[in-house]
């Protein structure tokens, strides 16, 4: 009878049942992973608590080769294979165990290291930053852990391989300096904290906000909306401008009358500058003065401070500065100065300038 038959020491009765529980197991484990995330995510939409969040989370990280393994591996039970083959198949089942379990690991990581970020960034950028850099840390730790557990569960002598890689580490840091060199500048940021996510920087002629800090690079986010990538060691080698850490903004700015204005107008403008930025909320007056002759007008130059960093109310306080200023000009007669040209004539150059006109 065919059923009957042996082939590779086992029935094909055998080998029918053990593809059957494969194709049937993998098919229901992966329905079922897609219909369980999808009620837990349905559910935790509707729910504050964020602890479903993370259950559907780690539905979501069960890997389709890890599934796949499985239903290979509970196909084979019912078989009687050789022991060479048996230890392979625990062999690979363990590692895939161990990669599922890497897999949630990082993913219970990154979950509280996004939910830390979400509630806290703006209170505590500096936390954010250091804890990112803790749960890199962690990563690597337990993914370090379980491939050389996984390694052991081979049969790999640990202490040899970890006395092997001793002697080539040497070799290994020449062939990957600038990795490395990334790697401790990274270090360098998370423990000096230059700047932290969402910090404003100016590096030679690019600006943006700090949007993650990685292991080699740091990603920042322009004022025109792309994402500037740099590499952390080429970061701290330039001259950086963190605008986030400024307490107040010193303003300097520049007023220009014509060379026709009186004396007695000239020596009343910084006092009637001085009054309209006085009047002005979170500002604080510093100087106003005479500060040149031109080439086409008699400046003036006007330091004060404003008590916020943030460049939308600077922006707004200078434009009601401006516009008072423009006003008060008007009542007391001063014109502002602007490029201008004048020709002066001979006699001589007479008739040639009306052949010219």
């Amino acid at each position: 009878m065919f059923l009957e038959k042996i082939f590779y020491n086992n029935p094909v009765k055998l080998w029918l049942i053990a593809v059957s529980i494969f194709f049937v197991g993998y098919v229901v484990l992966i329905s079922a992973r897609k219909i369980v995330y999808k009620k837990i995510q349905r559910f935790a939409s509707t729910t504050k608590t964020d602890i479903d969040d993370l259950v559907a989370e780690l539905i979501k990280k069960i890997h389709a080769l890890v599934i796949l393994i499985i239903a290979l591996y509970t196909g084979m039970r019912v078989l009687e294979v050789s022991d060479k083959i048996t230890r392979i198949s625990d062999i690979i089942f363990i590692i895939a165990m161990l990669f599922q379990a890497a897999l949630w690991g990082s993913g219970i990581i990154s979950f509280f290291i996004n939910r830390y970020r979400k509630h806290k960034i703006d209170e505590d950028a500096a936390g954010v930053t250091t804890f990112t850099a803790l749960g890199f840390i962690l990563k690597l730790i337990l993914w370090t852990v379980l491939v050389l557990v996984a390694l052991d569960n081979m049969g790999v002598n640990i202490t040899a391989l970890v006395a092997g890689l001793g002697v080539g580490g040497v070799a290994v840091a020449l062939a990957v300096q600038n990795i490395l060199s990334d790697l401790f500048a990274s270090l360098s940021i998370v423990l000096d904290k230059p700047f932290v996510m969402g910090d404003f920087i100016i590096i030679d002629n690019y600006l943006g906000t700090i949007e993650h800090i990685g292991l080699k690079t740091t990603r920042i986010r322009s004022l025109s909306g792309e994402q500037l990538i740099f590499s952390n060691s080429d970061l701290l080698s330039s001259r950086i401008r963190n605008y986030k850490r400024m307490q107040e903004r010193r303003v300097v700015f520049g007023v220009g009358v014509i060379y026709q204005t009186p004396k007695d107008k000239l020596e009343i403008i910084p006092g009637m500058i001085k009054e309209i930025i006085e009047s002005k909320e979170q500002t604080r007056f510093d100087r106003a003065h005479f500060k040149e002759f031109g080439n086409f007008s008699l400046n003036f130059e006007i330091v004060y401070w404003i008590h916020s960093p943030d460049y939308n109310i600077y922006m707004d306080i200078q434009q009601a500065i401006n516009l008072e200023i423009f006003q008060k000009f008007q009542e007391n007669k001063i014109e502002f100065a602007y490029p201008t040209q004048k020709l002066f004539l001979t006699p001589e150059d007479w008739p040639q300038a009306a052949k010219t006109i």
